[in-house]
């Protein structure tokens, strides 16, 4: 029986078989199956694991085969499953009857390192059948985490025998070596230390009910990443389907802590505004999930969002509208989902003072529509809110603190259980993702609420998307007031997170 191995390419990536052939002849190590050099440098780490593990190196010729042999294969994961199949093929361990997937990096004196992408290699085997997966002691929380398959952990080479044994003869892992753990949550400070700002308050619990994109603008120290990095306490924990989908990407990154299981909290993740087109989005030599993908089911916060380059913004349009990124390399596209929630803040021009009191901005008009102008229309346009703020006063900052984030999670839990009771009927989860032809079905407006959109659409020249979007954000506030239908009330409040923006680039006031 084969050894099988797993590349990481794309969300999925693919099974590898591992085959050696030892025949007569001089002494070396052939490897086979376009080996990049991570993979190349295991011949010499397997000869001095084997030697210090107390085995004995085949003095003959290896043919080592990594198939397909047409896709390129890299990283220290390959060791193990070379290893074994060595020794499996020169007689020094037992054959163990069944398929097997195995990774792990290699020592020298034959200890085993965690790896990546082991939470992506298990599903994969799972789809292909296989029920037995090796991997180091390590990563053993993270490969049982999806509850499927035996999955064996190892300290070292020296483990491999009893291991493929225990497979040979049937023998189930022990259940003491089943622990149940989940990925270490961060600490989330509480929406109560957001002082005033009852606005930004009430606009951050309906863009956490209906998962709708925000832009947070105004003078430095008026509380916008603030506001931002206490958002994501207000979003429910993730579906057990939610976390395996987070946690395979985090994996894939590498970014999963050691001996961590599923990640069970939405991730919050703020890349810097030096960060690179591949770094956000994702791509590079060997493609991997950018920030887009590791926000993914969780928070993606721009701060300074006009400080990072257009071309990094701009391409941040097509994961927001598909919900993944396709990722084009050498003939072929590799895909990585993105159903990321957009958080930007940016101040009101580029020295901080426009709109603030007893201050002056000494910003000439050029300077303000080339600083907005970064951010650019089609973006903004798909932005379904926009929040002004500003300071706030010494008595507002010394006064009660507001209500909490449990609180407000309640609700916000309470009206996405609304969004999901209307999944049977056509919907989306959230309204934010409505389609144009649910928004049709779920978003009916009476003629009063009507009239007040079509007022409010002339008035601001707003585009068809804006229209749309008013129309999600208002279905929102209905669906925290218990799912009723949308009133007037519920438009014009929609409208006014939606003003700014659109036919302009920089503050107004009022």
């Amino acid at each position: 029986m084969p050894i099988h191995s797993h590349e990481p390419c794309g969300f999925e990536g693919e099974l590898v078989s591992v085959e050696v052939d030892i025949r007569r002849g001089i002494p070396a190590v052939d490897l086979v199956g376009l080996a990049e050099g991570a993979v190349r440098e295991a011949r010499e780490r397997v000869r001095a694991a084997v030697r210090n593990s107390g085995y004995e190196f085949p003095l003959d010729r290896v043919l080592v085969s990594l198939s397909p042999a047409g896709l390129r294969k890299d990283g220290a994961g390959y060791d193990l499953p070379i290893a074994l199949a060595l020794l499996c093929a020169s007689g020094a361990l037992p054959d163990p009857g069944a398929e097997v997937l195995a990774l792990g990096e290699l020592r020298l004196d034959g200890s085993l390192c965690a790896v990546r992408a082991v939470l992506p290699a298990v599903a994969a085997g799972l789809r292909a059948g296989i029920r037995h997966f090796l991997v180091p002691a390590g990563n053993l929380v993270e490969a049982r985490a999806l509850g499927c398959g035996q999955v064996r952990p190892l300290a070292s080479l020296r483990d491999a025998g009893d291991a493929l044994l225990s497979i040979r003869e049937g023998r189930e892992p022990e259940a003491a070596d089943l622990p149940v753990r989940e990925a270490p949550l961060l600490v989330e400070g509480d929406f109560s230390e957001i002082r005033g700002q009852g606005r930004l308050r009430r606009a951050l619990e309906i863009a956490a009910a209906g998962g709708h994109h925000l832009l947070l603008f105004g003078p430095p120290g008026s509380g916008k990443t603030l506001a931002a990095r206490r958002f994501s306490g207000l979003l429910p924990d993730l579906s057990r389907e939610e976390s395996v989908e987070v946690s395979a990407l985090h994996s894939l990154a590498g970014t999963l802590a050691p001996e961590a299981g599923l990640i069970v909290r939405p991730p919050f993740r703020s890349p810097h505004h030096g960060a690179s087109l591949e770094g956000l989005v994702g791509g590079g030599r060997r493609p991997a999930p950018g920030e887009v993908s590791l926000a993914h089911r969780g928070v993606l916060f721009l701060d300074e969002a006009p400080e990072f380059h257009r071309d990094v913004l701009q391409a941040l349009r097509e994961p927001l509208e598909q919900r993944r990124v396709l990722v084009a390399r050498a003939g072929r596209s590799l895909c990585f989902p993105a159903a990321f929630q957009l958080l930007l803040a940016a101040n009101p021009c580029p020295c901080g003072n426009l709109g603030r009191a007893n201050r002056a901005c000494l910003c000439s008009p050029p300077e303000l529509a080339r600083y907005w102008r970064r951010l650019g229309a089609p973006l903004l346009d798909r932005i379904d809110m926009r929040v002004p703020l500003r300071p706030v006063t010494e008595g507002q900052l010394l006064g009660a603190p507001g209500e909490g984030t449990a609180s407000i999670r309640r609700r916000v839990e309470a009206a996405r259980a609304i969004q999901e009771g209307r999944r049977g009927e056509g919907g989306s989860c959230l309204n934010a993702a409505l389609s144009p032809a649910q928004v049709a079905v779920h978003c009916r407006l009476g003629g009063e609420a009507r009239s007040a959109l079509t007022s409010a659409t002339a008035k601001l020249d707003l585009s068809s998307r804006a229209c749309h979007s008013i129309l999600k954000v208002a279905r929102t506030i209905a669906d925290l007031d218990g799912g009723r239908e949308i009133g007037t009330e519920d438009v014009l409040e929609a409208v006014q997170h939606r003003r700014y923006g659109d036919s302009d680039f920089f503050w107004q006031e009022g």
